[in-house]
């Protein structure tokens, strides 16, 4: 995934200007219509994984009455999240400030035009910023929208409707802009160029702070060098941590334990599991923001990973219940796909069998040792899933981008090709990204839902319960029999 050149004052800004005006051999950006419909399309398809994908996976997870819920709670968060985006949440994503959040001067899309470029990930090549924007949006939607599954079942809807743009505002625009937010290549192509330009100390030294102003104006976890491809810190540990500690501190469902509390119509849940395997088509090759072999790459990895982790789950599950479930296939596609998100343009199509084989495995482990153990009652199992398969997809990028084993490496763009590999740093560098998006999402998440629960409460009353969501929250019904 690419992102914006910041905005920055001072000298490096009119050093690059006249770097770029002085070297022919610069390409002027311009937009590539072929780039422009291919990120389009994929937004299309991000939102295609939202709404109906996700809304009917969950939906057919949890009992009849508590459907229309489900369905409200991930349509709320889809518009919630494009208003507030568009609003500021671009700009803070996407702009320069800090390491950790970014400024407010595209609040309001101030600047943002027909004819305005966001940078991809080659020099020179731009795409349409409204394309951009609109492909980042899809993402900051479904991010929260995960996050409804761990607590379905007993969360008031006005607990959800604070609590969502809350945490979009102060969880999710820190994450993608320290994940994702970086000078962009023209500007370090430009300033690169400019330090092998220079003939005498004081222009290298000169040149080389330029260089290293652009190098530093990027977010925290990108610095560090993490590869994050499509989203696997951002959205999916970001969002399965944030379902734990919502689950935990909105408390079981009343009856969890005691009760049976079947899937009422594992259909749908197939149907929106299969739309989200399409869908997330977009979300990963779409990552690269061009329409290129790396995207073709990433829509191979999509297939394959998916299917490893499906079939991993499946046949696991079958040694040791004696069954192989429907829910149980779809449920380790899904991991399988989280697996990958971060792999996805860095991993081969051989390494991404292999991640998918244990993410499937390591992901049912948790949904099913690991949970009854602590006994904490994730509802739709957002943490076992999209966590626990974020931090096996994140780790294990840091292994699959290796050459040595069929990935692409990590393209410098100083030097203009693919640097070295380094084991211990690049896994190194992946831990740190973990841990941080865990402390972050999860000690943050934990603040946002104890002011929540101060302003209206987390959860309904135990008769509303019973009653089901639907009628006592919506006064509608899914089904009138």
């Amino acid at each position: 995934m690419s992102f914006k050149i910041p905005h920055r004052a001072g000298f490096i800004t009119a050093l690059l200007a006249a770097l770029i005006a002085a070297t022919p051999a610069f390409a002027e950006a311009t937009v590539n219509k072929g780039d422009n419909a291919w990120l389009m399309t994929s937004a299309v398809l991000v939102l295609l994984m939202t709404i109906p994908g996700l809304a009917l996976f969950y939906g057919g997870l949890v009992r009849s009455k508590n459907m229309l819920s489900v369905l409200m709670h991930v349509f709320y968060t889809v518009c919630i999240g494009a208003i507030l985006w568009v609003v500021y949440g671009y700009s803070l994503a996407f702009t320069g400030g800090s390491a950790y959040i970014g400024g407010f001067s595209k609040a309001f899309l101030a600047g943002v035009t027909p004819d305005s470029m966001a940078v991809t990930f080659s020099v020179g090549a731009s795409v349409s910023e409204y394309a951009y924007l609109a492909f980042q949006l899809t993402f900051a939607c479904i991010t929260p929208a995960l996050i409804v599954g761990a607590f379905a079942e007993r969360m008031k809807f006005s607990a959800l409707a604070l609590f969502i743009p809350l945490w979009i505002t102060f969880i999710y625009y820190p994450m993608a802009h320290m994940v994702w937010y970086w000078a962009g290549p023209d500007a370090i192509d430009a300033a690169a160029k400019a330090l092998a330009a220079a003939t005498d100390d004081a222009a290298k030294k000169t040149a080389q702070a330029a260089l290293d102003e652009v190098l530093a104006d990027a977010g925290q976890i990108f610095s560090w060098g993490a590869l994050d491809f499509a989203g696997g810190t951002v959205v999916h540990i970001n969002a399965g941590i944030a379902g734990l500690v919502g689950a935990i501190m909105i408390g079981k469902r009343t009856g969890f334990g005691k009760e049976l509390m079947p899937p009422h119509s594992l259909v749908m849940t197939m149907i929106g599991g299969s739309l989200l395997w399409v869908g997330w088509f977009g979300f990963n090759a779409g990552s690269n923001l061009e329409a290129t072999g790396v995207a073709s790459l990433a829509i191979v990895n999509t297939f394959v990973a998916t299917a490893g982790a499906a079939l991993s789950w499946m046949f696991a599950e079958w040694m040791v219940k004696g069954k192989a479930s429907l829910l149980g296939i779809v449920t380790g596609a899904i991991a399988g796909l989280v697996a990958v998100t971060p792999a996805a343009g860095f991993a081969g199509p051989m390494g991404s069998i292999v991640l998918g084989l244990v993410a499937g495995v390591v992901c049912l482990f948790f949904c099913s040792a690991v949970k009854n153990a602590f006994g904490y009652d994730d509802s739709l199992d957002v943490f076992g899933v999209h966590a626990v398969g974020g931090i096996v997809g994140a780790i294990g990028t840091g292994i699959l981008v290796s050459p040595a084993l069929g990935g692409t490496g990590v393209f410098d763009y100083v030097t203009g090709k693919v640097a070295d590999y380094d084991f211990m740093t690049q896994i190194i560098a992946q831990c740190k990204a973990v841990l941080l998006t865990i402390a972050w999402s999860g000690i943050g998440s934990a603040i946002l839902f104890f002011i929540v629960n101060l302003v209206v409460g987390l959860r309904v009353t135990v008769d509303k319960e019973r009653e089901g969501l639907d009628l006592t929250e919506h006064g509608e019904r899914a089904y009138n029999m």
